[in-house]
């Protein structure tokens, strides 16, 4: 580098001599430099005097690279994106210390983690946070994320986990569906509840609810994409089983209500889990203690908007 320094007049002339050869003209390269078109001439001068070599052929305001001229310029260019290269991984490297990649459901990221963007955003202000979604049942490998939300029992040899919350179902349906359903009970041409399933999953939710599940039913909608399932019963389309840490943003507001006064615990956790042989970052570790909890604060607000459920005796 000591003898590098030796062949230029200064750092300088190497960006006005890559300005002029790549746009073929002294007066582009000023205006790119914000400087003047005499400048630029005097320096790349000053650097061909230096060099002891012409590096443009200059006739009648045209402007080529010489022989000479077109080596320098390929190494200068080289160089230049070489260091451009470094300095956008060293930028990249600093913000991935913020940054945090979630796999986790399309339901949850839709219907819980958007409406409260703005709070964990004011919350941790640099993060920058990543999902790997989820249309179906959540479940898969976590190896390439910093964390997944899964039902699982615990930790594992492979795996760390945290507790959020326990599997809490709660049937759910928009207001006016829930009022249309109470006017129809009992009148001979009841239809019956239309039952909004995903079609991804292991076990029958509405087994969990014999009011529900014997009822006869003429009409079922199927998805599968549980972010659809809720958007289905958010538009009055029938009754979905909710997971209460996915469904408790509408729950709280009253775009989504119970429709039935029943709620239940299965055996299943929701954890975080985390890959043990990555370290898990303080960003990741600070969005998990956000998520639990706010997860545990909503189930205590939807324990208290809906005492019926009788939410906080099960779990």
């Amino acid at each position: 580098m000591t003898s590098l320094r030796r062949y230029f007049p200064s750092a300088h002339a190497l960006f006005v001599f890559e300005a002029a050869a790549r746009r073929g003209s002294f007066t582009a390269a000023a205006t790119e430099l914000y400087v003047t078109q005499p400048a630029v001439s005097r320096m790349v001068a000053r650097l061909e005097d230096h060099i002891g070599v012409a590096l443009f052929h200059r006739h009648k305001g045209q402007l080529r690279l010489t022989d000479d001229g077109e080596i320098l310029y390929r190494g200068t260019a080289v160089g230049f994106r070489e260091i451009e290269s470094a300095i956008q991984e060293i930028n990249e490297r600093n913000r991935a210390s913020d940054t945090v990649s979630l796999s986790a459901s399309t339901a949850f990221t839709t219907h819980w983690l958007m409406p409260r963007m703005h709070e964990i955003q004011a919350a941790m202000p640099r993060l920058d946070l990543r999902f790997q979604l989820i249309s179906g049942s959540i479940g898969g490998p976590v190896d390439d994320v910093d964390m997944g939300m899964r039902f699982v029992d615990g930790s594992d040899e492979g795996h760390y986990a945290r507790l959020i919350c326990p599997e809490i179902l709660i049937p759910v349906c928009s207001p006016a569906y829930r009022r249309t359903r109470t006017a129809d009970v009992g009148r001979m041409d009841d239809p019956g509840p239309t039952l909004i399933n995903l079609s991804d999953r292991s076990v029958d939710w509405f087994e969990w609810f014999p009011a529900l599940s014997a009822a006869t039913a003429t009409n079922t909608l199927t998805f599968s994409d549980y972010a659809v399932v809720l958007q289905a019963a958010l538009m009055g389309q029938g009754i979905a089983v909710g997971w209460l840490n996915v469904v408790a943003h509408w729950l709280k507001t009253g775009a989504l209500v119970p429709a039935i006064d029943e709620c239940v615990t299965t055996q299943r956790l929701c954890h975080f889990v985390c890959a043990r042989d990555k370290a898990l970052r303080d960003p990741a570790i600070q969005v998990q203690d956000w998520i639990i909890d706010k997860t545990r604060a909503d189930i205590e607000a939807v324990d208290a908007a809906y005492p019926e459920l009788k939410i906080g005796q099960i779990v």
